[in-house]
């Protein structure tokens, strides 16, 4: 049975309908749904009714059965629409029938995240990989109806095609074009991956761990970012142009920003926010984007934000696990809080182990937490030491503790010593004063 949505207080101009088909009775086509009319909003676009059904397989020629589509028909003509949706990526044929069918535009899950993105996208890097994206999801949509000689000439009479001759169809002009495309922006992002691969690797260099934040779009990463970034990051307090965007819709933000965190005892690392997920992300835009989620790959630990108001929480964890999988990012530390504690009305912060906390992440004492959590983590192999330190050398002591937090400290007539946390590799380093 179709499903009526309940009109938004401010009503996009455009209406569209949603359809889903349910092809194996373990998929959640539902909770698909659900998030397909999310996305639609997320594009400024008004779901007024969605469209279910079930059968064995697709209908090879316009994926609904003869009743589904006769049911869309009517219903493009009932509110006007001329926008269907559909859950599943389509076939260009599919398309062309289901729109002369129905007498309204088409366009598949696939092809409304790739108009998504394109919105959202802000850097340069984002606007290539996005259009890179949506080039490769074209280039196989060219309407055979293009392969028209470009400059064959038809017989005497109009007869038809005498000699296919040596030039182009359209067709092929077409996918030439793409193709040429597609090589140039590959091209221009490899130049810009060097220059970020120049980047990651200073950062490196600066031994300072690394922390990304992951999981489904929405779930939180931003608003908890710029918490702890307002509390620890360099001017974040004062300045918003460095905290990242955050709004309650999917994809809000594409970019991946990367800022150093401060803590009192003077602990350091770099928290990355990085693009969030989606169930059925189009493969074509993990691989565009692979580049700008290497910031999980490469880091030190993982925080999975996840909302635990939502009640398909559950499949949007499998989505993360799924994705990060489709990476290569599998053995990961990783910590998973759970989100909007305070919306789902449960008691926060709830700690259960080191690997997970319930949270909100407006609330100090969640980040507090939180951040015991990845210090735990991250430093579990610092060690507690005394260095005795003799004067003469007590620009050594300025430099540790330009790094560390003084536990203890006391003085003889050879020196300071001074009990600190350091790293093995620092414990080695300073080996010469161990006391």
């Amino acid at each position: 049975m179709p499903t009526t949505f309940k009109e938004t207080s401010q009503k996009p101009s455009r209406p569209v309908l949603l359809a889903g088909l349910r092809t194996d009775q373990k998929q959640n086509l539902e909770y698909e749904l659900t998030e397909l009319e999310n996305l639609a909003l997320a594009n400024n676009l008004q779901p007024v009714e969605t469209f279910l059904q079930s059968l064995d397989r697709p209908n090879p020629a316009t994926y609904f059965g003869k009743g589904k589509v006769d049911e869309l028909k009517i219903a493009v003509e009932t509110y006007g629409a001329d926008l269907i949706v559909t859950n599943d990526e389509l076939s260009p044929s599919q398309i062309r029938n289901l729109e002369a069918e129905t007498g309204a535009t088409v366009v598949d899950r696939t092809g409304l995240i790739l108009d998504i993105f394109a919105e959202r996208a802000q850097t340069k890097v984002a606007k290539l990989q996005v259009q890179l994206a949506r080039l490769q999801y074209q280039l196989p949509r060219l309407r055979t109806s293009m392969s028209v000689s470009l400059d064959q000439q038809t017989g005497a009479g109009g007869a038809g095609f005498t000699s296919r001759g040596s030039g182009e169809t359209k067709l092929e002009q077409s996918r030439r074009r793409l193709t040429n495309e597609m090589v140039a922006i590959k091209k221009e992002l490899a130049e810009l991956q060097k220059d970020a691969s120049t980047q990651a690797k200073q950062r490196q260099e600066s031994e300072l761990p690394t922390v990304a934040l992951v999981g489904y779009t929405n779930a939180g990463k931003s608003t908890l970012m710029n918490q702890l970034l307002a509390r620890f990051g360099q001017g974040a307090g004062s300045d918003q142009s460095k905290q990242v965007f955050e709004k309650d819709m999917l994809f809000a933000t594409l970019n991946t920003t990367i800022r150093q965190l401060t803590l009192p005892d003077k602990t350091q690392f770099l928290l990355s926010d990085t693009v969030g997920f989606v169930s059925k992300l189009p493969h074509h835009l993990v691989a565009a984007f692979e580049s700008t989620l290497q910031e999980a790959a490469q880091a030190d630990l993982l925080l999975q934000v996840v909302d635990i108001s939502d009640a398909h929480y559950q499949e949007m964890m499998t989505t993360t696990k799924e994705t990060l999988a489709r990476l290569g990012i599998t053995d990961k530390p990783m910590i998973t809080i759970y989100n909007k504690a305070d919306i789902a009305e449960m008691a926060f912060p709830l700690v259960d182990g080191d690997q997970s906390i319930t949270i909100s992440a407006r609330d100090r004492t969640s980040q507090d937490e939180v951040l015991t959590l990845i210090k735990k983590t991250l430093f579990a192999d610092m060690a507690e030491v005394n260095l005795h330190v003799p004067f003469a050398d007590s620009k050594i002591v300025a430099e540790i503790l330009d790094k560390h937090a003084l536990l203890a400290q006391d003085f003889n007539e050879s020196g300071t010593t001074i009990r600190v946390s350091l790293k093995p590799k620092e414990i080695e380093q300073y080996k010469q004063y161990l006391a």
